[in-house]
């Protein structure tokens, strides 16, 4: 038997930002790990076996999936089977060799994982920022999956979004289209997301950017 572990850290440091009314007793989540291909994968969860549907939670970059809990968690009390997953990168999960991650990695991480945790229920992906735009793709890739909600989705085609989209503003757009060398042997350079986002400026309260 799985043993309930202590509030991950993290989790209760997010929970603070919170309304006052949502900031209810948290459940701690069991932690789990899935191996898939040389990725030591970490799940949080909240097992219900009679729940008539699956919530998989996807993070954004620059978070993992105890961001994203105390959010999932209100939905604990009803009838929802509940996983949050660290992406490679990110969180709790080990990486083989870091530099060998790239963007389709987490796509089929995540159609595998579909897959491989079928029991025939519905799954409602929730995913935040990239985390959004990779619950869409992998539930166009996927069976089973009733209904995609995501959150913070940006087009990076418009000018206005390039701009709010780095800490450089403006300056940045006319170096867009550089971004295509990322598909080649730059892709193996690590560049950490506060280098390039402004993550202060992703809430309301720029503490929140910070942690």
């Amino acid at each position: 038997m799985q043993k309930r572990r202590p509030v991950e850290i993290g989790i209760e440091d997010y929970a603070d930002f919170l309304p006052p009314g949502r900031r209810l007793p948290l459940v701690s989540p069991d932690s789990t790990w899935w191996f898939w291909k040389n990725h030591r994968v970490h799940l949080s969860r909240f097992r219900n076996p009679d729940a008539a549907v699956r919530l998989l939670v996807v993070h954004g970059a620059g978070a993992h999936g105890a961001a994203l809990w105390p959010v999932a968690a209100l939905l604990a009390g009803g009838r929802v089977d509940i996983t949050a997953v660290d992406l490679p990168l990110y969180g709790r999960t080990v990486t083989g060799s870091r530099h060998t991650v790239v963007y389709e990695d987490w796509i089929a991480l995540l159609v595998d994982l579909l897959t491989a945790e079928d029991d025939g229920r519905p799954v409602v992906l929730f995913g935040a920022s990239i985390g959004g735009f990779l619950a869409v793709q992998a539930a166009a890739a996927s069976h089973g999956v009733a209904a995609v909600i995501a959150t913070c989705l940006l087009d990076p085609r418009d000018r206005g979004t390039q701009a709010a989209l780095t800490r450089f503003g403006s300056f940045a757009t006319p170096f867009m289209p550089l971004l295509s060398l990322v598909r080649g042997p730059v892709a193996r350079i690590p560049v950490k997301i506060s280098w390039i986002a402004d993550l202060a400026r992703m809430g309301r309260d720029p503490a929140l950017g910070r942690l």
